[in-house]
């Protein structure tokens, strides 16, 4: 967020002088003079931040993967796409929707600001829509009282706070047109009802047993959502998962 706002005013910024130059400056300046270093730069920069600030708003944004709640799907350190206009172009900054486009579907993959801190982004995956009821019980996931079978696929280890190897068990489930895989851990859970209200979005990490999610929290509602994770375009400890579509 901080970020944005530092490319939106370095744009707004360099943009003005582009203009003043254009319009003022450029008249009143003896032909053999050259502009300021100032306005050198400002007519240098404006078309690069401006071409930059126009794609990573309104079309595909950059993030960082930070933890390993929405393993094995994402795992710290992946570097993915996110398309900004699945669910709608909407204003740099405030986030208001400027053109309804879609909205998300159960199964997808969405980046959305923390709505603990929204100066904060979160990864994790759709569950539930508006009205819908979801029950997490037994670690058994239930959609509007309809059970979603999940599949062992295989036993699987991860490195847990750097050190600790964990195994737990590996999962194939199927939420819509939405195919993907989850991992459980052999430790105790507790059970869940919800009903999502209008405008909100139910949300659940990957990591079934570490992950900071809408069990947690709350709620996603939909001036928060940023986009739809796509791609993995960069790891630097696995370079077989640059290039990876994310289901």
């Amino acid at each position: 967020m901080i970020f944005v706002k530092l490319l939106m005013a370095a744009t707004i910024i360099t943009g003005l002088i582009y203009l003043l130059d254009i319009v003022i400056l450029k008249r009143i300046r003896p032909q053999e003079q050259k502009p300021s270093l100032i306005v050198e730069y400002g007519r240098s920069f404006f078309p690069v931040l401006l071409i930059v600030f126009v794609i990573r708003s309104f079309i595909v944004e950059p993030f960082k993967i930070p933890s390993g709640s929405m393993m094995p799907t994402l795992i710290a350190g992946d570097f993915i796409v996110v398309n900004k206009f699945t669910y709608g172009i909407r204003l740099p900054v405030w986030n208001k929707t400027l053109l309804e486009v879609g909205k998300p579907d159960r199964g997808d993959v969405f980046v959305f600001h923390y709505p603990k801190d929204p100066s904060i982004d979160y990864i994790k995956r759709v569950i539930g829509l508006p009205g819908d009821e979801i029950r997490y019980e037994n670690k058994e996931l239930f959609i509007n009282g309809v059970h979603v079978e999940k599949i062992l696929q295989e036993n699987y280890t991860y490195a847990f706070n750097n050190n600790e190897v964990v195994e737990v068990k590996k999962f194939f489930e199927t939420i819509g047109t939405s195919k993907y895989s989850l991992i459980v851990h052999d430790i105790p859970s507790e059970d869940y009802k919800f009903n999502v209200p209008e405008g909100n979005y139910f949300a659940m990490g990957d990591n079934r047993d570490n992950s900071s999610d809408s069990r947690v929290w709350g709620f996603v509602p939909d001036e928060l959502l940023v986009g739809k994770a796509f791609f993995i375009w960069l790891n630097f400890s696995q370079f077989n998962r640059i290039g990876t579509w994310i289901k």
